[in-house]
C-alpha cells in the first residue's frame, strides 16, 4: 500500500463516477472539484435519455444544490466555465449491459483516459421493486465491473457498498467477503441468474393477466421483501447489494478493486460545509416524525449501538482507498468498513435525549404557526408490548372517532384523518427500521484503521481527508450539526 500526496495523485486524473445525482456522489464531486481544480476530468454517469436531458440534470440536481455554494464563492463568475471544462455528463445506465451509454465517441474516450471508477450508483429504498433493486444493486455491479476492465489506463476500480450486507448477524462482524451463492444462513444456492429470471417470468405472468402499473409494482416490492427474507436479509436493499459484491468477487480476477462499506451514512462533519443532507436518510425519518409531534412510541433496544458516519468522512475514505489501492492488483479482498461503533460508539438512548432536548429548545413550527410540543418518548422493547399499547392507545379511540364521524356527519373527520396518519406514521417506520433498531452487531474496521495508519504515516493531507470516527463529539454533531442540518437542507 503506497500513500502519499493526495492532492498529487488527484492532478491531472480522469475519474469515471456512477450514481452521480446520489448523495455521496455529489459530495465526492464536489470535494474534488474543490480542493483540487488541476484535476484533469470527472465523467458522470446518469440516467438520461440524450445528452441534453443529462446536461439538464446536471445544472438542476448536482451543481445547482447548495452544496455548491462555497465552491461558486471560490469562483465566482469563473464557476460555469471552470465546471464545463473538469464535468462531462455521460447519459447511461448501469442496470443494462455496456452500462447503455448513447455515444459511441464518448464511450471510447472515456475507455481510453480513465483512470479510477467510483461506483456509486444504487437504490437504497429499503422495500425497493425487486426488479429495479437486481438491476442496480446487483447486476449494476457486474456491468460497471465490465465496463472497467475495457478501460486500458484503469488503475483501481472503488465499489461502494454498504456495511448492513451482513444482515442480522450480531457480535463483531469482519471485512470479509460473502462466498458467492451462499446465503447468510448458510445454505448454498443463492443462484442470481436464476432470481434475475424469477423477476422476468413474474413480471410476464404480471403483464399477462392485465395487472396495473400499481399492481406490478405492489407486487415487485412484495417479491424482494420475499426473496430477501428467505436467504437471510431483511430488506431487498441490503440483500440486492450483498448479492451486488459477490458479483464484483466472482469476476475481478486481478484487476484492483476496492470494496467500500459505509455504515448509516448522515449530514456532513466539516466539508464544504457543516450539516449538509439530502432528503430524509434512515434515522432522519424518526428525527422529523418526533419533532413534527407524529412519533410518540417507538420499539428500540436503547442499549444497543448505532452505526453513523458523517457523509465527507465517508466521502475522505473512498479517496484515500482509490490512491492507496491504485495499481495494486491482487487477488486478495480489499473491504473496509466505514463507521463508528467500534472506535466512537453511540447508543440510541443518546438519540432519544438528543432529540428531546433538541425540540424541547427548538420546536417545529407547524402550518398554523404554532410550535409544536414534544414529549418523551415511550420506547418499547418487544413487539408483543408495543402492539398492544397502539391498540388501546391509537387504534380503540380511532375505531370511536370513526364511529362517531359515521352518526355525527364527519363531525371529527379532521382528528380522525390526524390520528389516523399518526398511527400509519409509526408502523411505517417500525416495519421499515425494526431489524436496526435491534441490530446488535458492531462493525470490525481493522482494515480501515490501517488505511488511516498508512495515511498519517504516508503524507497524505490529513486536514483535508479526515476519516477518523474518535474526533467525532456526537453531542455537538447532534445538536448543533446533523438535527438543524436535517430541517435547513433537507426541506428546503
Amino acid at each position: 500500500m503506497e500513500l502519499g500526496s493526495i492532492m498529487q495523485f488527484l492532478e491531472g486524473r480522469t475519474i469515471l463516477v456512477t450514481g452521480a445525482t446520489g448523495f455521496l456522489a455529489k459530495i465526492f464531486v464536489e470535494k474534488i472539484l474543490r480542493v483540487q481544480p488541476k484535476v484533469k476530468k470527472l465523467y458522470l454517469l446518469l440516467r438520461a435519455k440524450d445528452s441534453e436531458s443529462a446536461t439538464q440534470r446536471l445544472r438542476t440536481e448536482i451543481i445547482g444544490k447548495d452544496l455548491f455554494k462555497l465552491l461558486k464563492e471560490n469562483l465566482g463568475t469563473k464557476f460555469d466555465s471552470f465546471v464545463s471544462e473538469k464535468l462531462t455528463v455521460v447519459p447511461g445506465d448501469i442496470s443494462q449491459e455496456g452500462l447503455n451509454l448513447k455515444e459511441s465517441i464518448l464511450e471510447e474516450n472515456i475507455c481510453n483516459q480513465t483512470d479510477v471508477i467510483i461506483n456509486l450508483a444504487a437504490t437504497t429504498k429499503f422495500d425497493e421493486r425487486y426488479d429495479v433493486a437486481l438491476g442496480i444493486n446487483t447486476l449494476g455491479a457486474k456491468h460497471v465491473l465490465s465496463f472497467a476492465k475495457k478501460c486500458v489506463k484503469l488503475k483501481v476500480l472503488v465499489h461502494v457498498s454498504t456495511a448492513y450486507v451482513c444482515g442480522e448477524r450480531g457480535g463483531l462482524i469482519l471485512e470479509d467477503p460473502h462466498p458467492f451463492g451462499v446465503s447468510l444462513n448458510g445454505v448454498h444456492g443463492l443462484d442470481i441468474c436464476m432470481e434475475k429470471k424469477l423477476v422476468e417470468r413474474k413480471l410476464k405472468q404480471l403483464q399477462a393477466e392485465g395487472a396495473t402499473e400499481h399492481d406490478i409494482e405492489v407486487a415487485m416490492k412484495d417479491l424482494g421483501m420475499e426473496r430477501a427474507n428467505e436467504y437471510g436479509w431483511p430488506n431487498t436493499y441490503v440483500f440486492t447489494k450483498a448479492m451486488g459484491e459477490m458479483l464484483v468477487e466472482a469476476s475481478k480476477e486481478n484487476m484492483s478493486v476496492v470494496i467500500l462499506r459505509p455504515t448509516i451514512v448522515t449530514s456532513t462533519y466539516r466539508e464544504p460545509f457543516p450539516g449538509w443532507v439530502e432528503g430524509l436518510r434512515t434515522i432522519d425519518s424518526i428525527i422529523v416524525a418526533y419533532g413534527k409531534g407524529k412519533l410518540t412510541s417507538f420499539m428500540a433496544d436503547l442499549d444497543a449501538v448505532f452505526d453513523v458516519i458523517p457523509a465527507d468522512m465517508v466521502v475522505n475514505a473512498i479517496i484515500v482507498a482509490m490512491m492507496a489501492h491504485a495499481n495494486q492488483a491482487s487477488d486478495n479482498h480489499i473491504i473496509y468498513h466505514v463507521g463508528s461503533s467500534v472506535r466512537n460508539p453511540i447508543k440510541y438512548r443518546s438519540l432519544k435525549d438528543y432529540n428531546f432536548r433538541y425540540f424541547t429548545e427548538k420546536p417545529w413550527i407547524n402550518k398554523d404557526g404554532k410550535p409544536v410540543k414534544v414529549g418523551k418518548v415511550t420506547v418499547f422493547n418487544n413487539m408483543a408490548n408495543f402492539r398492544r399499547y397502539m391498540f388501546i392507545r391509537y387504534v380503540l379511540p380511532l375505531k370511536g372517532l370513526e364511529m362517531a364521524n359515521s352518526i355525527l356527519c364527519q363531525y371529527f373527520k379532521g382528528i380522525s384523518l390526524d390520528l389516523n396518519r399518526k398511527i400509519n406514521t409509526v408502523m411505517r417506520l417500525t416495519d421499515l427500521y425494526l431489524p436496526y433498531l435491534f441490530f446488535n452487531g458492531v462493525f470490525d474496521d481493522m482494515n480501515t484503521q490501517k488505511l488511516l495508519l498508512a495515511a498519517k504515516q504516508g503524507g497524505v493531507e490529513m486536514n483535508l481527508f479526515y476519516f477518523d470516527p474518535k474526533i467525532i463529539d456526537w453531542d455537538n454533531y447532534f445538536m448543533n450539526i446533523h438535527i438543524p442540518g436535517i430541517f435547513t437542507y433537507a426541506f428546503k
